[in-house]
């Protein structure tokens, strides 16, 4: 399949790579199919690339890199919706925010991650308590982050 997007240009991507959110993202509940799409880097961050909107698309990261006593419970009707039951089919990723102004102040929101299984390719966008942070700091003010703006290639990727 071939799309566009905004940020990325024109992509080719296999039928088995696109993921499906049957209940949308919270705030895009519309826009369905996405595709992961990883950059060339060392850098952790992945981007959820909507098929639906071209300029649709969240920076993503596994948030065992960051936070490692992260846990949580998949409820039983997430586990039906995405058409699995077993934990090693899953895997799990959270959406970033990264200011413009200040990329060092990168936040994850931990209440809202996204639950995908490999198996199905059916995700579902949890929604945690109240005591867990929609803005969790991933660095300190002082941890500065290099980015090479000229090294721009990207690619789908297969797994999470």
């Amino acid at each position: 399949m071939n799309i566009r997007s905004t940020r990325f240009g024109a992509l080719d991507i296999a039928d088995h790579m696109i993921l499906t959110f049957p209940g949308g993202i919270l705030g895009f509940p519309d826009w369905t199919r996405y595709v992961v799409l990883e950059h060339h880097t060392e850098a952790p961050f992945k981007w959820l690339q909507c098929l639906d909107e071209p300029d649709l698309a969240f920076v993503i990261m596994d948030p065992a890199l960051f936070k490692p006593d992260y846990r949580l419970s998949v409820p039983p009707d997430a586990l039906g919706e995405i058409q699995s039951s077993a934990p090693e089919d899953l895997g799990l990723v959270v959406i970033l925010t990264i200011p413009s102004e200040d990329p060092s102040t990168i936040t994850a929101n931990l209440r809202g991650p996204l639950v995908i299984s490999h198996r199905t390719r059916l995700g579902k966008q949890l929604v945690l308590p109240d005591d867990v942070p929609t803005r969790y700091p991933l660095f300190s003010a002082l941890t500065p982050i290099h980015a090479e703006p000229n090294r721009r290639q990207w690619q789908p990727v297969a797994s999470l």
